[in-house]
């Protein structure tokens, strides 16, 4: 397992997860997508399409990225 960190951000906001868990690849791309869903269904008035988790290593590099549009689908 590998410690992975998700930090959220889009071109004015930045929020850095400092804690991480241990955690596979498969169980940090379904923790991303539960995390967007989350956040997307909270009550806000913040516009989520241009957010994106960015999922790191415990040395900083991104494992992979998930835009919120990704999980918010196409718009009607």
């Amino acid at each position: 397992m590998t410690e992975v960190y998700f930090h959220c951000s889009d071109a004015e906001h930045l929020f850095l997860d400092r804690r991480g868990a241990a955690m596979d690849i498969i169980e940090a791309r379904e923790h991303a997508e539960r995390m967007v869903r989350t956040m997307l269904m909270t009550p806000s008035t913040e516009d989520w399409r241009e957010w994106v988790v960015h999922v790191t290593d415990d040395l900083g590099a991104e494992i992979f990225a998930l835009p919120f549009a990704a999980v918010l689908g196409k718009l009607h």
